[in-house]
């Protein structure tokens, strides 16, 4: 943590130094010595910026180690997890010996291929991907499901009128303009191809951790992207898609500028979600555009963004955290998406609770290299539109 803390107040020093060189050119062209020591610290800005995100999922990644390893010790790692470990080295008898473990059934190939992962290797996968993702840590997760089944949630297409009040015996007039849609969650398969060294996976302890490690990464980007900019064919639904089943267009609001955002802009955005949703609301964006942020000031010539220099802290802009994602559109240009305000807690996401992995205990051989091809299950969709509201760049 004091590392992230040291990084972060670095950071700090460096905005104070840009800041002060955009102050004393406020209303004038800078100086080519004042562009050449901007340019220079805003390099050092996004190479730190890096580094501090780099290193806080490292961190969440350690912890959750840690806290794997202290199972481990205390004797929780299972027996059926132990036949398990053995069996991911593509032995034919571990593999034997596994399959006929009476607790699991297993996929019907004869190799070593099809493997179904142990509940608790699933669930230790899952919360590694909630550690990775900060998405999965601001969305709700709904029960786990199997590879089989769906689950549907009710979105409204058309809403109600607002009630009236009426004399007594009045009938109440009937309801004629509520529609309903639904969006159905159902697990939508990825498959992901991880490589481990023989070595490493000789060590049957070792190996459910190498697997895991791996899987949590290849899942995780994979999760993140489809998140940000999924079209829910066949995957998760993203934030920055159009879709009446997810954020439709009615939630857009466009900024003045096509290439361009400006204070008033973000101010549209806030203020277009409703007060019930701004309590727990956060922005979405790349790095791109905070680092544009980072430069606009308010009406009373103060800077609205507002840099964190606390460990597990995001940054601040107009009273919300932010949080960065690489899989964010950056392309600021007509009609382009920018950024997502937003109450995460009606994105929600769904994970099945079945894992396969086929072990290729021969193809990367030469390699000193034994692989594993996964299929993971899930899904992903906001759920009421209202509550976000999204950030477009103007015609």
């Amino acid at each position: 943590m004091n590392k992230i803390y040291d990084m972060k107040q670095d950071r700090a020093k460096l905005v104070a130094q840009m800041r002060e060189i955009m102050d004393r050119n406020d209303g004038a062209v800078m100086s080519a010595e004042d562009a050449a020591a901007y340019d220079q610290i805003e390099k050092k800005f996004d190479a730190l910026n890096a580094s501090i995100l780099r290193e806080e999922r490292q961190q969440e990644r350690e912890r959750g180690l840690e806290q794997r390893e202290a199972r481990k010790e205390a004797g929780e790692l299972s027996d059926n997890m132990k036949l398990f470990a053995k069996a991911l080295s593509g032995n034919a008898g571990d593999v034997a010996a596994y399959r006929n473990d009476v607790s699991y059934t297993l996929g019907a190939d004869a190799t070593a291929g099809a493997l179904s992962a142990p509940m608790q290797f699933v669930e230790e996968l899952i919360k590694g991907l909630d550690d990775e993702i900060f998405l999965r840590q601001l969305a709700h997760k709904t029960p786990s499901i199997g590879a089989a089944q769906s689950l549907g949630f009710p979105y409204i297409v058309e809403d109600a009128d607002e009630a009236e009040w009426t004399e007594e015996i009045t009938p109440a007039a009937e309801e004629q303009k509520l529609k309903f849609g639904r969006r159905e969650f159902k697990p939508r398969r990825m498959d992901k191809l991880i490589k481990l060294s023989k070595t490493l996976v000789s060590h049957s302890n070792l190996a459910p951790q190498g697997v895991l490690d791996r899987l949590n990464y290849k899942i995780g980007i994979t999760q993140e992207k489809a998140y940000m900019t999924g079209d829910g064919e066949n995957k998760p639904l993203g934030i920055f898609t159009t879709s009446d089943s997810g954020i439709p267009t009615s939630r857009d609001v466009a900024a003045a500028s096509a290439t361009a955002i400006s204070f008033d802009d973000l101010l549209d955005v806030k203020y277009k979600l409703k007060g019930q949703y701004q309590r727990r609301a956060a922005w979405i964006m790349h790095r791109d555009l905070v680092k544009r942020i980072a430069k606009l000031k308010n009406n009373d010539g103060q800077y609205i963004w507002q840099p964190s220099t606390q460990a597990g802290q995001p940054d601040r802009l107009l009273g919300a955290g932010v949080y960065m994602s690489e899989y964010a559109p950056n392309t600021y240009a007509a009609d382009k998406y920018a950024a997502v305000f937003g109450d995460f807690s009606f994105y929600w996401i769904c994970d099945a609770d079945e894992l396969y992995l086929q072990v290729l205990n021969e193809l990367f051989a030469i390699n000193n290299q034994v692989g594993y091809l996964s299929q993971y299950f899930g899904d992903g969709a906001p759920v009421m539109g209202e509550a976000f509201a999204r950030l477009k760049m103007g015609a």
